[in-house]
């Protein structure tokens, strides 16, 4: 156990080609459950908590960590279980999603595994909570569950999704009307989050659930005689996903003279330990930090007004 608990901070730079480390925990029963270590920033005994009048009953309470306060998330009580007990002989997972640092409170830290995308697949129907899945995978011949926490953060702590008034003007609306965006991310919060944001500028959107999915489906449009570039302004594109990464998609398009033009917006949960070289690396166009709705309007009317003016 100190052994995970003493190199999680050193291992969540790991970025390599389709391939991430799950750091492994339970919660009250024997499955065991994971998490990307690039989103993990420490691992904790559970320190004191203090409670917070009128939160959410997932928030067992604040902790006071290296002068920050963060809140500490019940991953039991988060994904319809039963609320952990014995907090004080538990451990809590420091985390960083979209911006925002919050602590999750698990049974029991396990290891870490070193996984490739391939085998990361997304979760069986018919799981008694797979809305709160957004994977699974096998380890030593048993089911690792991965949670979706953008789904139990939009729950817990919701974000603004509305775009504020006067950066989408009727022109701007209008103009987006020429334009369709290819949107791939496994998350079922974020793809419905960007989905709508980009609606709302006005621009046509095609949603996939995963890199495979994605890189399939322009390749078949291409090998149709399709012109991707005419038919898509942008690709927005998740990192984390079952079977082909971000990563991974960006440098198979930019491999392709087919698909190579296409302007590649790479849009992450991962703020908090993202390499900035790594966008360079594979070819993206850019990278944003979920989700911030006026932010990224902005950046796509931005894209389709310098393509016009290209």
């Amino acid at each position: 156990m100190a052994g995970v608990l003493d190199t999680v901070n050193q291992r969540t730079q790991l970025v390599g080609e389709n391939r991430l480390e799950l750091l492994l925990f339970r919660l009250n029963g024997k499955q065991i459950y994971g998490i990307n270590v690039f989103k993990v920033k420490e691992v904790l005994q559970c320190p004191k908590l203090t409670t917070m009048p009128h939160s959410s009953p997932v928030v067992r309470g604040v902790a006071h960590i290296r002068g920050g306060t963060i809140p500490i998330l019940d991953l039991g009580l988060a994904t319809g279980d039963r609320p952990i007990e014995n907090i004080s002989e538990c451990f809590v997972i420091i985390t960083e999603y979209n911006r925002r640092i919050q602590g999750f409170l698990v049974k029991g830290v396990e290891r870490i595994v070193n996984m490739n995308w391939s085998d990361i697949q997304p979760p069986p129907k018919g799981l008694s909570h797979d809305n709160y899945l957004t994977a699974v995978c096998q380890v030593d011949k048993q089911m690792v569950e991965i949670i979706d926490v953008e789904q139990i953060l939009s729950e817990v702590a919701p974000t603004k999704q509305d775009i504020s008034v006067g950066i989408v003007t009727d022109s701007v609306q209008e103009n987006a009307k020429q334009h369709h965006i290819l949107i791939v991310d496994d998350s079922s919060v974020a793809r419905k989050q960007i989905k709508r944001c980009m609606e709302d500028v006005g621009f046509a959107t095609t949603v996939l659930c995963d890199g495979r999915e994605a890189l399939e489906y322009l390749l078949s449009i291409a090998d149709e005689g399709g012109d991707v570039t005419t038919l898509f302004s942008m690709v927005i594109s998740d990192i984390e996903m079952p079977e082909m990464d971000g990563y991974t998609l960006t440098t198979q398009i930019r491999n392709d003279s087919r698909l190579s033009d296409l302007f590649i917006l790479l849009h992450t949960s991962l703020s908090g330990v993202f390499n900035e070289a790594m966008v360079k690396k594979v070819g993206a166009d850019g990278f944003l930090a979920k989700f911030q709705p006026d932010e990224l309007a902005r950046l796509a009317i931005e894209t389709v007004q310098a393509k016009e003016a290209d």
